[in-house]
Order: C-alpha cells, then sequence, then structure tokens
C-alpha cells in the first residue's frame, strides 16, 4: 500500500510532475544527464483493416435500426527511442493512429469501430500522443499518454485503434521472474475517439472526475508456475484486490483468477461489495486443446470494470463477459493448430459459454446499477467462431487475417441484447530501427 499511497499524492485530474520530477532527481542523484544515445530507436506501423457487421435481432419490428456495418482503413505508428547514456537513461515513446473510412453510412453506424456525429453519420478520425521515459538499470518509468497492460486496468485494442491512458507507470524486474508495477492514470482516449481527455466507462462506473491508482506484483512463469497479486483504486468509486495462480504441468493447464471489490469514499457508483472468480483448466493433445472454465459472482452488483481488457476473468469473451449480479456461468472451448496437418499460421478457435441466476433485482436504488435492475432469472448464452492466420513465408510474410462470428441469445432478466456479429480483419506489421 505503500506505493499506492505515493502514487496518491498527485491531485486527481492534475499531472503528477513533482513525483516525476523527484523520480528524476533521486535517480540521478542530481547528475546532467548526457545526451548521447546507447541504443537504437525502433519504429513500427501496423496496418489494420476492419469490417464488422451488426445484425441486432432485439430491434426487428421494433422500429429500431437492425443493421449496422462499417468498414474502416486503421494505420497505427510507433516510435520508439533509445535512451541516453549514464545511470539513467531518458527516452520517448511517440504513437500516432489515422482511421479512414471505407463504408458505413447513416442508419448503419454504431458499431464502435468509428465515431458517429450529431446526425448518426460515422467519420474518419485521427490522434497523437507520447510518452516521455527513464531507465535505471532494470527500471522504467514512463509519463504521458501510453497502452496499459494489468489485470486490474488495463487499455483495450479490440477496435481500429487501441485505447489510451496518460498517467505515470513505473515497470520495476526485481529479478529474472518477479515484477513490480505501479501506475496512476488521470485521461483517457477511446477506442473510437481523438481527445485525450475522455473517459471509460464500465456497466455504471466511469472515470470522469477520477484517477485509476494500481499496485501490484507478477511471479513471471517460472518451473511452469505463474502467479500475480494486484491492488487498484478508482477514486471515490472502488477499492480492488486482484489475485492469480496458474500452473502447467505436461499437457494440463489451470488458471484461477480472483477479484474481490468494495465501493471507496464518496462511492459514486453506490454501495459495492462483489467477489468475482474464475477457473480454467485446459488439456492439450497434439495441436488441439480443449478447455473447461467456471465464473461466478457474487454480489447485488454486476462485476464492473473501466478499460476494454480490464477484466481477466475466464469467461470474458468476445461480446460478453458473464460478470451479472449473481452470475454463474460455464465454457466449453475448442482450439486446432493446423500446423499438424501441413497448414503452419492457420488456426481454429470454437466455444461456447452459458449464464444463468443472474438477479440485479437487489442492486441499490440510489446507485450507478439502478437502471441495470432487472427482474431475477436472468440467463444468456454465446457462441464463438474465430478462424486466424498468418501468412509465413514470402513478401507478405507476416499478414494476419482473421474471420470471427459471435452469436448471442438471453431473456429479459439480462441486458445485453440479441446479436449476431461478423468481424473480418487484415493486419499487416512493419518494423524497423532508426
Amino acid at each position: 500500500m505503500f506505493v499506492l499511497r505515493l502514487l496518491n499524492l498527485a491531485s486527481p485530474r492534475s499531472a503528477p510532475t513533482s513525483w516525476l520530477l523527484g523520480a528524476i532527481l533521486v535517480g540521478s542523484g542530481g547528475q546532467a544527464i548526457a545526451n548521447v544515445t546507447d541504443e537504437h530507436g525502433r519504429w513500427d506501423l501496423l496496418l489494420r483493416n476492419y469490417f464488422l457487421n451488426n445484425d441486432l435481432r432485439d430491434n426487428s419490428g421494433t422500429g429500431g435500426p437492425s443493421y449496422q456495418q462499417e468498414w474502416a482503413q486503421g494505420f497505427i505508428g510507433n516510435l520508439r527511442s533509445g535512451f541516453t547514456e549514464g545511470s539513467v537513461g531518458l527516452g520517448i515513446d511517440v504513437h500516432g493512429f489515422v482511421g479512414i473510412k471505407l463504408d458505413g453510412g447513416r442508419g448503419r453506424a454504431g458499431t464502435g469501430l468509428l465515431p458517429v456525429d450529431s446526425r448518426g453519420r460515422s467519420h474518419g478520425y485521427a490522434s497523437a500522443g507520447g510518452a516521455l521515459k527513464l531507465r535505471a538499470g532494470n527500471h522504467l518509468l514512463r509519463y504521458g499518454e501510453m497502452t496499459v497492460e494489468t489485470p486490474v486496468f488495463d487499455t483495450g485494442d479490440k477496435r481500429l485503434q487501441p485505447e489510451y491512458a496518460t498517467g505515470v507507470m513505473l515497470d520495476s524486474t526485481l529479478s529474472p521472474s518477479l515484477l513490480l508495477q505501479a501506475g496512476r492514470f488521470t485521461r483517457f482516449k477511446n477506442q473510437n475517439g481523438s481527445s485525450s481527455h475522455d473517459d471509460f466507462s464500465g456497466v455504471g462506473a466511469s472515470t470522469q472526475g477520477a484517477a485509476m491508482t494500481l499496485a501490484g506484483v507478477r511471479l513471471l512463469d517460472s518451473q511452469d508456475i505463474s502467479a500475480a497479486l494486484y491492488a487498484a483504486q478508482l477514486e471515490d468509486t472502488w477499492r480492488q484486490g486482484y489475485l492469480n495462480l496458474k500452473v502447467q504441468r505436461g499437457h494440463w493447464t489451470l488458471d484461477t483468477n480472483l477479484y474481490r471489490t468494495h465501493d471507496q469514499g464518496a462511492a459514486r457508483a453506490g454501495a459495492i461489495d462483489t467477489l468475482a472468480y474464475s477457473l480454467l483448466t485446459r488439456y492439450q493433445l497434439g495441436a488441439q486443446k480443449f478447455t473447461v472454465a467456471y465464473q461466478r459472482v457474487n454480489g447485488d452488483t454486476p462485476f464492473d470494470f473501466v478499460g476494454g481488457d480490464s477484466i481477466y476473468l475466464a469467461n470474458s469473451v468476445k461480446y460478453a463477459d458473464f460478470n451479472g449480479a449473481q452470475e454463474r456461468s460455464w465454457q466449453a472451448r475448442y482450439d486446432l493448430d493446423f500446423a499438424e496437418f501441413g497448414i503452419t499460421g492457420l488456426n481454429l478457435m470454437a466455444r461456447y459459454i452459458r449464464g444463468h441466476g443472474i438477479d440485479s433485482s437487489r442492486a441499490p436504488a440510489d446507485g450507478a446499477y439502478a437502471s441495470n435492475r432487472t427482474a431475477s432469472g436472468g440467463r444468456h448464452w454465446e457462441r464463438d467462431i474465430d478462424l486466424r492466420y498468418t501468412v509465413q513465408h514470402g513478401s507478405a510474410k507476416g499478414l494476419r487475417m482473421s474471420l470471427a462470428h459471435v452469436s448471442h441469445r438471453g431473456n429479459n432478466s439480462q441486458n445485453l441484447p440479441d446479436i449476431d456479429r461478423l468481424y473480418i480483419t487484415l493486419e499487416y506489421p512493419l518494423q524497423g530501427l532508426f
């Protein structure tokens, strides 16, 4: 908790400049940093072509839109400098994005792939950002706009543009198998927005007017065992703890995840007392993998999160997260690697998840989840089929192609619509040194 208190010295909506300056002075011992690079810089450019089609089954015959379709081309570029010489190395990372609309007019917009104006028309967009970075030995400190990957706060990359968060992040490698992470973030950029002053929203919670603070440790793969322990706080909303244990023995894998969430401070989302956990086991037989998972949410409100990938529960899948109040869900999954049949780079995944027992009727009437209150007995299911291929040779080496289909159905006592969704993506990565 010391790291959390240290990061809390920054005001909720102001950049933690004083803390960053202190880190620089302490790390450098007050000495000037040399201006000669000791490493090459790197650049990468991802060309991402994305087609998304929604068939909204609930809206058929109601007068609402029953069909959404958008197609766009994205360019995601990153420049990562080396570090200056000296005991403390200074560098900078910058990123830029351009999204070009190819299809998706009024009446068909709204898939989340492109921004939509007041007239219901989608359009292209662009953004840019960057982060200053300091390296001292095995410790890396970043300040600015960046992607984040932790179990309690994880910016998503599910659409045309990745999500970004602005703040400060420390990654400290304490040993070859032990990683410490700590961070505080106060501004956010959504996947279909160009402003770095947006907010991430969950089921009822939001980062509006609040900072996200986190700290944790990861035990990296060591003798087929890995673990993680994290604590996080969405200011004046909740405090959250996370625990993970993953064990691999021969052909078997066991993966467990647990979140404990309580309301905090002004409790802007209302009273929260939620325990969510998942258990997953996987067996690999040659080119095939067979997976079974169970997930449970105990609490009168959903297990909520902000940031597109900030949920590491096993049944958080392509469309639904199966995180409703009191929800219990099962998953069966099958993976096949066609390399064993002479087609290297081709992979198939199919899974089915069924959730039941959803009861949000007891959510506090004065909280953020009151609008999601439904009768007890909520149930739903999702079926995913995903086919991916990566070109292995030739001038198109590295080109990734993906075709995915999602079907979701549920009754009226849960809050997700019935939908059939089709994804087609093409990604071609380019990279080099400078």
